[in-house]
């Protein structure tokens, strides 16, 4: 457990952890040292001479309040330094998220990097402060007084002993029977976290259609899943402790039956059993709590496990010696790409679209078009053999990110928003725009209209993902924001298909601007732009089925012309 939490934490914590656990050692075996003294007190106190006790008294307090400073000087340390472990923690793994290709967030991950954010981290780094100093205590200790027992009396030593292997094979014997169950937990909890947020998102959904009152049977089931495994849970742990504590409880009776057997025959005085005794006593204590602290550590092995899943997971790599782009045109050159099961996405693309330029790509659902974005902005890596995605004649692998990402500016359907200020989500697309240049891009993407009917102006909070402001507010405050970053491309994808006839018509126009000299992948089901665009590509089922202009495409009659005049296509009247 110790190996994998510096890997999670990384080189940095290697000294401090170890000097920490080497302090509740310490703290452990004083402990041990200190129980030892009672031993001679007892003999004393119960000889003849009960007045040459007091010596030994006066070094077992002494013993016991140097055992007490430096366990206060170990805790300590277990809370400095796990402080400092759990913030290195959440900026490590939020360093490393931030990394890692966007394809990695699919449908499951939320969830799952919530739980493991929130309560993994705080349960992994808690091991320090919470869980190693007793664990140490509950080894440490006891084997430091078996080892006095040995000193004293190898036969009772002896004894104690047999406990050891005993005591390891039983808890040995409990974890891996409840190893099984704590897997499927953390999984349950997972997924039940993640339909929590479902449910949470769902509720616009559920109230429109007069479903808010009623159970959401995914959620219900999750829950489920949750009690049956923790009764599972429950289940597999009890014979461990069970057994455990029968073990101690037998061998400290078979302890007692020695000690009596030894003073009545002599062999030992009735002090002697006493003391020996009173230390085996003081060994049982910290073996029975080890069922406890045994589940405490095989969770914390399990957070671990998951963070160095995570850690472990390869980055985008960056290349070694990065190639500058040499303009801004950009091409797929015969692309294909699967997703992690297997299903092919784009099979054989190839586009080219010249520097300053617009492509348009339509096709139905499913045909690949938004994968094409994300696969310029790199949110993907193409395997080997699988064709190249190029920017300004460079493949995108082989620029750094950095400069590709301020080389692209996003318009997404789904915009998020942080929870901050109007004016702070503007500023994303350029940190160190002067106040002047970010009023100029909200007035192009016509957000200054809504600036001015908000009652707090450019300080409005927005709230979490932009939930305060509506569908075309936030469209227009991310066209601002790609206004504001100036980035010589453009990738639009479906920026209008779910906006009223108002904010569409605003937002056109701001995308317009944004377009404006500048070379633009636009993908669309609204077919309003895509007649203005130099080329356009018709995909379907992942490959080119057509391409050309608009009005080359539409002479064709072919499947681009049907699709054309089926959104041209009037609704028919309910009658």
């Amino acid at each position: 457990m110790i190996r994998t939490l510096l890997r999670v934490l990384g080189p940095e914590y290697t000294r401090p952890v170890r000097r920490t656990v080497a302090l509740m050692t310490a703290a452990a075996l004083a402990e041990g040292l200190s129980c030892a003294l009672l031993v001679p007190v007892l003999r004393a106190l119960f000889g003849s001479e009960p007045g040459d006790v007091w010596p030994w008294l006066a070094a077992f307090g002494a013993a016991v309040a140097g055992c007490a400073a430096l366990r206060y000087v170990a805790d300590l340390s277990g809370f400095r330094v796990g402080t400092t472990m759990l913030r290195g923690m959440y900026h490590r793994l939020g360093d490393h998220l931030a990394r890692l290709p966007l394809g990695w967030y699919g449908a499951g991950r939320i969830g799952e990097v919530s739980v493991l954010a929130s309560q993994g981290v705080l349960r992994a780094m808690s091991v320090l402060a919470h869980v190693l100093g007793p664990f140490l205590s509950a080894c440490v200790t006891p084997l430091t007084l078996v080892a006095v027992l040995l000193g004293f009396d190898w036969r009772m030593g002896l004894a104690a002993l047999v406990a050891v292997p005993l005591v390891a094979a039983v808890q040995a014997w409990s974890g891996r029977a409840t190893g099984e169950a704590d897997a499927r937990r953390a999984a349950h909890e997972r997924q039940a976290t993640a339909r929590v947020l479902e449910y949470l998102g769902a509720q616009p959904v559920l109230r429109a259609g007069g479903r808010a009152d009623e159970r959401f049977e995914l959620l219900d089931a999750a829950l489920r899943d949750i009690e049956h495994t923790s009764r599972r849970l429950t289940r597999a742990t009890l014979p461990g402790v069970l057994g455990l504590t029968l073990t101690v409880q037998a061998v400290f009776t078979a302890l007692l039956a020695l000690g009596a057997f030894l003073a009545l025959g002599g062999d030992l005085g009735t002090a002697d059993v006493l003391a020996l005794l009173v230390l085996a006593a003081r060994c049982a204590d910290p073996l029975l709590s080890l069922a406890d602290i045994g589940g405490r550590i095989r969770a914390v092995r399990a957070e671990l496990g998951r963070l160095d899943t995570v850690l472990r997971t390869e980055p985008l790599p960056e290349p070694s010696d990065p190639v500058r782009p040499a303009g801004h045109g950009l091409e797929f050159d015969a692309v294909t790409f699967r997703h992690g099961d297997g299903r092919t996405v784009l099979d054989g693309v190839s586009l080219t679209v010249p520097e300053g330029q617009r492509l348009a790509v339509v096709g139905s659902s499913g045909a690949g078009k938004s994968t094409l974005l994300q696969l310029l902005a790199r949110f993907h890596d193409l395997e080997p053999g699988s064709g190249a995605v190029r920017i300004g004649g460079a493949d995108v692998r082989t620029v750094a990110s950095d400069d590709l990402m301020a080389r692209i500016a996003l318009v997404f359907q789904d915009v998020y928003l942080f929870d901050g200020t109007i004016e702070e989500n503007v500023r994303l697309g350029r940190p160190e725009a002067t106040g002047a240049q970010v009023r100029e891009a909200a007035a192009a993407a016509r957000l200054d209209e809504v600036v001015a009917r908000l009652p707090d102006g450019w300080a409005t909070g927005v709230g979490e993902g932009g939930a305060l402001l509506s569908g075309g507010e936030r469209q227009r405050v991310s066209i601002a924001r790609a206004l504001l970053k100036d980035a010589p491309v453009v990738l639009l994808d479906e920026v209008t298909s779910a906006l009223d006839p108002v904010n569409e018509a605003a937002v056109h126009e701001g995308i317009e601007r944004l377009m404006a000299g500048r070379t633009v992948v636009m993908v669309a089901h609204r077919m309003r732009t895509v007649h203005r665009a130099d080329t356009v590509a018709f995909l379907d089922g992942g490959r080119v089925a057509e391409q050309g202009t608009h009005e080359a495409l539409l002479e064709r009659d072919g499947r681009y012309a049907e699709f054309w005049r089926l959104s041209r296509e009037e609704p028919r009247p309910y009658v």
